[in-house]
């Protein structure tokens, strides 16, 4: 009888750890949209051509910088950056460390490693696809 006890639990707590990435990703995924709304979407949207004071980042990963239908300073247009987890990452942390005269001021950059990766990650995922105009990933 004590066996059967220990192998039931043994076997449930299996499945909650192999279950766990699954509540992790859904999680980071939200965590990433409201570090995106957060930071971001004043001046950003991931819908597809929907530009604001700045470009739509809607699939941006592998795209070039400064390529969008959108006015970019010189300095994003002349650039030969190519948009990847890494960019991305040095971007959001300090704009002009990696593509100087840019126009993204005032915005000074985020320190935070974590919520910069929360960013790229959301950012990296199909472009936000799906993002409805309103929402905030506020209580969700």
């Amino acid at each position: 009888m004590k066996r059967t006890v220990v192998r039931s639990l043994s076997f449930a707590t299996t499945l909650v750890l192999l279950s766990a990435p699954a509540f992790a990703e859904e999680g980071d995924a939200k965590a990433g949209k409201l570090a995106f709304n957060n930071a971001c979407r004043t001046c950003h949207s991931v819908d597809e051509g929907d530009n604001r004071l700045g470009p739509n980042l809607h699939a941006i990963i592998g795209r070039d910088a400064g390529s969008e239908d959108y006015k970019y300073s010189p300095a994003m247009a002349d650039s030969d950056v190519v948009w990847d987890a890494e960019n991305l990452d040095q971007f959001i942390e300090n704009p002009e460390g990696l593509i100087p005269g840019n126009n993204m001021k005032p915005y000074g950059g985020i320190s935070d490693p974590a919520i910069r990766a929360r960013i790229v990650a959301y950012l990296s995922d199909a472009g936000g696809e799906g993002d409805e105009e309103g929402e905030t990933g506020e209580g969700e």
